[in-house]
């Protein structure tokens, strides 16, 4: 059974860093061929948290959570990206475990603000069953298509 983890930066062991950022390229810039900067710097902001699930120190999916840190709570938004699943772990329902506590982990600290993410379109009906609706233009990133997608707060 996979746990889902979750740690800024600062307090993940360079050994599970090393897992996070590697199932991020593999899938990202292997798999889909979409040659762009993962390490954007944004990883280091205090309060970006990743997530990951992970089964007998392997990592399985994972995700990357921005806690934007705009003064009002009306002002407020959180960013869920850099979601990935394992090939070897894909059909196992991963992506939705690790985004029902995603998005879990979202509620707990921030029950009253909207989650954004820039959905790949072939995947916006998958993220339509967590609750998200397409908030704004179709736009190509990297190649893909992709659209704008709003999550409202609790």
């Amino acid at each position: 059974m996979p746990t889902f983890m979750h740690a800024p930066l600062r307090d993940i062991s360079a050994e599970t860093l090393y897992k996070l950022l590697w199932l991020r390229i593999s899938v990202f810039v292997v798999e889909q061929r979409a040659a762009y900067p993962d390490l954007d710097g944004r990883d280091l902001e205090p309060d970006t948290q990743l997530v990951w699930l992970e089964e007998e120190d392997e990592v399985l999916a994972t995700a990357r959570i921005l806690f934007d840190a705009a003064t009002a709570t009306s002002d407020r938004m959180i960013r869920v990206g850099r979601v990935a699943t394992a090939a070897n772990a894909r059909g196992r329902g991963l992506g939705s475990e690790l985004m029902q506590a995603v998005i879990g982990r979202v509620e707990q600290r921030e029950p009253h603000v909207p989650i954004t993410l820039d959905a790949q379109k072939h995947l916006a009906h998958w993220y339509a069953q967590f609750g998200f609706a397409i908030s704004g233009a179709e736009f190509i990133e990297d190649g893909i298509p992709h659209v704008p997608m709003t999550r409202p707060a609790l």
